[in-house]
């Protein structure tokens, strides 16, 4: 296999129904099982091919990539083999996404918890969320499938609590015709900041009365009847690409991953479905030789996949919740979409890695936002989504779930300046009562005005400045050297 040019190989891949088993050829625009209507795994029927290279081989030549002036394979298509090995390489679309920096905690924040941890900053992707790794692999395929039909026009529809928007539309104004971007919001429940992105980027933005769930009904009901694609979890696309977190934390850790505990918001349950996916292809291969233990977390306020995985095994049912309002708005979420994959990624990963191999945590409100300040207090730039699984780690070390071998790596969606409205609001203790958080003052920080408005008012600069630098020594009791 050579490390500088784009791959040859080039594996067969299907849509697999994980209700009646059905399949279906990769080359259309599917989403769900027109014989029941059941959610799709994506699988290359030649995966078992790639077991002829060894585990050492795939790891040698991930990390020869890792140095690669091909823009192709700059990003998350650095596991191309592993992933959608479909696409040609004029195919690919790469803005930047992946290989996001994993940040140990602060020596402080570390002993605060208890446990040795990092950050995996996905925030830090060119839409500033990780839904920048689906929509690379999406968006990849849709250039592949436009090319190879000669359409002229396809239209881009997704339902959005801000971070999946802001990724469409980045990503469809890059690629441009034949593709057009419109999203699809719930009116009044997503982020000054996160709506701007859309906006700016020209895309046609539509809001709905209702939450998340009401418009992702809205546009699976579109994607089943016109010749739209429909970008939310639902596409296996998208799930695949985002599959390159898995890839990228057992490449850091230099393929060791034995004793790591990921601790994944679950939101729609696509990030979960695809980490879990992306391990698991790891292990089959031999480039990891044992299984990490993954976390997933879930609000208080939006908790259905922990309430499933609370009842004992055998007497588990599934049922979609209402939710309450959120600071974890991306997890605002009462029937996930990819609920059916978790189930049946979870029960592989728990039959390869043990019982103890994948669970699920509760967490409130409370400390969610309160995680969230204190790992931003500790030099880290979490999220909503990042508070959530910070609370959840701390909730485990409570309860003595992990051990003092094992380390973990929380993954910080969203960038934090895309909640900075919830940050002023915990400053200012002005959350509506609904969200049931009473801010610690411990916590809080405000601007402090040192001299009244008009202090500069008739003074020069050498004179102001005096006066300025006194006000600064009497609040800070600064010392003359």
């Amino acid at each position: 296999m050579s490390t500088s040019d784009f791959p040859a190989y080039r594996g067969k891949m299907e849509y697999v129904c994980l209700s009646c088993g059905s399949r279906f050829p990769a080359d259309d625009l599917l989403y769900t099982c027109p014989q029941c209507g059941g959610v799709f795994l994506l699988e290359n029927t030649d995966f078992a091919s790639l077991k002829a290279t060894s585990g050492q081989a795939w790891r040698d030549l991930f990390d020869a990539r890792a140095a690669t002036r091909s823009t192709a394979l700059r990003g998350i298509f650095r596991y191309y083999e592993l992933m959608a090995p479909l696409m040609d390489e004029e195919d690919i679309v790469f803005l930047g996404e992946g290989i996001t920096p994993i940040v140990e905690a602060a020596a402080p924040l570390r002993d605060l918890v208890g446990l040795p941890f990092a950050y995996k900053n996905d925030g830090q992707n060119p839409s500033a969320s990780f839904k920048d790794r689906g929509m690379a692999c999406a968006f990849s395929y849709l250039k592949w499938l436009c090319r190879r039909n000669q359409w002229d026009e396809v239209l881009t529809v997704c339902a959005s609590t801000g971070d999946t928007s802001a990724a469409a539309a980045l990503y469809a104004s890059y690629v441009g015709a034949p593709l057009k971007s419109v999203v699809l919001l719930p009116h009044g429940k997503v982020t000054p900041q996160q709506l701007s992105q859309p906006l700016g980027s020209g895309a046609t933005v539509l809001e709905l009365p209702g939450v998340f769930d009401d418009c992702m009904k809205v546009v699976e009901l579109l994607a089943e009847n016109y010749r739209v694609a429909l970008l939310n979890s639902k596409n296996s696309w998208r799930i695949v690409g985002q599959e390159s977190y898995a890839y990228e934390t057992a490449q850091w850790y230099n393929w060791d991953v034995d004793g790591l505990c990921l601790f994944v918001p679950i939101g729609n349950a696509g990030n979960v479905t695809a980490i879990m996916s992306g391990f698991l292809k790891m292990h089959e291969l031999g480039i990891i030789s044992r299984l990490p233990r993954i976390f997933g977390v879930q609000s208080e306020h939006a908790d259905p996949v922990y309430r499933y995985y609370a009842a004992p095994e055998g007497q588990r049912q599934w049922h979609p919740v209402t939710v309450k309002p959120s600071v974890a708005q991306a997890a605002m979420i009462g029937n996930p979409v990819s609920f059916p994959r978790v189930q049946r990624l979870a029960q592989r990963f728990v039959e390869v890695g043990g019982e103890k191999a994948f669970q699920v945590v509760q967490v409130s409100e409370q400390e969610i936002m309160d995680a969230m300040i204190i790992g931003n207090r500790h030099g880290h730039i979490a999220c909503t989504q990042g508070g959530e699984c910070l609370a959840g780690l701390r909730k485990v070390a409570a309860q003595g779930g992990m051990n003092s071998n094992e380390h973990a790596v929380l993954d910080a969606t969203a960038h934090a300046l895309k909640f900075s409205g919830f940050q002023s609001m915990y400053f200012s203790n002005s959350f509506p009562e609904a969200y049931g958080i009473t801010p610690d003052p411990a916590l809080a920080n405000a601007p402090e005005l040192l001299l009244p408005e008009d202090a500069r008012s008739g003074k020069d600069v050498a004179e102001f400045a005096r006066l300025g630098a006194d006000a600064v020594v009497k609040r800070l009791g600064l010392m003359r050297r």
